[in-house]
Order: C-alpha cells, then sequence, then structure tokens
C-alpha cells in the first residue's frame, strides 16, 4: 500500500484536500485499498481555511517522514511558511520520495527549493506571481499539472483530481486509475497538457454538447475513427466539430482520440497477456509499430517495458 500524507498549510482550502482524498480512497488493487492516507500540520490542532472552519489535524510533521508521496496543499501563496514545513518538504525530496503541490501548495514547493530548475504550475490566475517571485521556476501558465521526475504540482480547485489520478495512474496503472476515476463520478484522466480554462466550459444546451459523440467514440476506438465519420455522427461539419470539440475539451478531436487510444492501450498492457499486435488492434494505434512509437512519444517507455514495469509493481 502506498503511503500518502498531506501536509496542510495555512490557509488551506478545504475542497483541496477533499478530492484528493476521494480520488485516492477510490483506488483499489484487487479489492483492497491502493493508499494509506495521512493529513498533518506544522502544529497538530485547528488549521486555518479558506471561508471555512478550521481543519482539525491530529498529526505533526513527523508523520510525513515514513511517507512516499508528501503532498502539500494551502499556504496560499504567502510569504512566511513555518520553517519546519520547508524543512520537511526538501527531506522529503532528499530522500528520493515523491513531493506535489496542488494549487498554491506549489508556492511551498517552490520556497523549499525542490523547484528550482524544474517545471511547474499553479492556479492560473497566481502563475504570474509564481513566475515573478521564483525566477529559477520554469513556470507553465496553462497546464493542469506538470509531472517533472519526481516532483509534480497542479492547477488549483479540480485540478487536484488529474494530479491525484495521474499519482494513481502512474502507482497503479491506467485501469486503476480509470476505476477510480468512474468510481468518484470524474471525467477519464485527461493529459497534462490540456489548458485550464476552455472557452465553453458549460454548453448552452443539452443538445448542443458533443458528450454523445465522445461517448459513442469510445465504443469504437477500434474502428477507423475519421475527422469525417465523427463530424457525420455529431451531424455538423469537420470545421464547426472541430471548433466545438475545442471549446468542450480544450483538444482536436484528433489528439483526444489519441489520448483515448493511448489510455487503451495502456489498460490492455496491464490487464491482458495479448501480443502487441493485438493490442494496438484494439486500441486503434494500428499496429505493433504504430503503438510502440506513440508510447515512446508520449510516455518515455516501450509497450513490453511498460508491462514488465506493471507486473513487477503488481507483484510488491
Amino acid at each position: 500500500m502506498h503511503r500518502i500524507v498531506f501536509v496542510a498549510v495555512p490557509p488551506v482550502m478545504a475542497f483541496d484536500l477533499a478530492i484528493a482524498q476521494m480520488v485516492l480512497g477510490a483506488a483499489a488493487v484487487d479489492g483492497r485499498p491502493g493508499y494509506a492516507v495521512r493529513v498533518c500540520s506544522a502544529e497538530p490542532g485547528p488549521v486555518e481555511t479558506v471561508g471555512g472552519p478550521p481543519l482539525l489535524t491530529e498529526l505533526g510533521l513527523d508523520a510525513a517522514a515514513g511517507a512516499d508521496t508528501v503532498v502539500v496543499i494551502g499556504g496560499g501563496g504567502r510569504e512566511d511558511v513555518d520553517p519546519r514545513v520547508l524543512r520537511t518538504v526538501r527531506d522529503a525530496h532528499a530522500a528520493g520520495r515523491r513531493v506535489a503541490g496542488i494549487c498554491t501548495g506549489t508556492f511551498v514547493l517552490a520556497r523549499a527549493g525542490v523547484l528550482d530548475g524544474r517545471r511547474a504550475t499553479t492556479h492560473w490566475g497566481l502563475t504570474g506571481d509564481l513566475a515573478r517571485r521564483f525566477p529559477a521556476v520554469r513556470v507553465e501558465p496553462d497546464v493542469l499539472y506538470v509531472a517533472d521526475g519526481p516532483v509534480v504540482t497542479s492547477a488549483g480547485a479540480a485540478a487536484g483530481v488529474e494530479l491525484c489520478l495521474h499519482l494513481v495512474r502512474e502507482d497503479h496503472g491506467a485501469a486503476v486509475a480509470a476505476e477510480a476515476a468512474r468510481g468518484t463520478v470524474a471525467a477519464p484522466p485527461r493529459p497534462a497538457d490540456q489548458p485550464q480554462t476552455v472557452r465553453t466550459p458549460f454548453p448552452p444546451d443539452r443538445d448542443a454538447s458533443l458528450a454523445a459523440t465522445r461517448a459513442w467514440a469510445l465504443e469504437r476506438l477500434d474502428e477507423p475513427l475519421t475527422l469525417a465519420v465523427l463530424a457525420a455522427h455529431a451531424n455538423m461539419s469537420t470545421r464547426t466539430l472541430t471548433r466545438r470539440f475545442h471549446d468542450e475539451t480544450g483538444q482536436s478531436p484528433l489528439q483526444w482520440l489519441l489520448h483515448q487510444r493511448l489510455a487503451r492501450a495502456r489498460e490492455l498492457l496491464e490487464r491482458t497477456d495479448l501480443p502487441m499486435d493485438q493490442v494496438a488492434r484494439r486500441s486503434g494505434l494500428g499496429g505493433a509499430d504504430s503503438l510502440r512509437a506513440h508510447m515512446v512519444r508520449r510516455l518515455g517507455v516501450t509497450p513490453s517495458a511498460y508491462r514488465a514495469g506493471r507486473a513487477v509493481a503488481g507483484s510488491v
């Protein structure tokens, strides 16, 4: 069981902690919880929150010493972060453990120095401030989350869901992450580079949404779904489909299809012993060579290495 400790730094957005616990709690491996989650703070007791009652913590920072992952929440971008919190983050990073920051937790990681020379993000309204105050950090202003080696940061609010689904996917595989998303009624895990905001997050009416076309396509990933085929199902021109697709998802139709096909391929590699050609065909990625090229380009690993790595992880 992977051990995750959240370090609460005032002021905490209670939503950031709640959604993280919800997603991680839904991650199950062979019917068993995938995570042991604990919450600590510099001083056990009430921790200031944003616009709500205090968060009560029972554990001090020593709880982070045995964690596999340390996640910082809160901080509000303040300058006066408790030195003990900064030391905890540095110690975890120096020990080779994964550290993460949700929303303004990124500022705490930056102040601790673990983001120097790394890519990072935070809420879109604060990325300029992050870049100005921490010039050694390579700020990505309009992405959901950034994973730079063992350091992961995310934008605010619902982007914390994406960060946690990324952690689940890295720890337990794409299939477990997809189940966790379904269990929490979240969207399937999205790519990190999807924009934080889209022009039309809510269609004006149900009939205007492309959700039905996306659901239809997910049932047919092994078929040759061209832009024209998708447009025909949605009963609109390819130009209108592309514009509306980007408005609703932040991606072009073909980018979205490729992401879904890679997710399907990862599930098949984890859950089956199918030959690579069959994995490629069932996920709509053509043949084994195409599957390999896409996985190396997007994930930095070959299909066989990915399957072997997940087999080792599952046996631990």
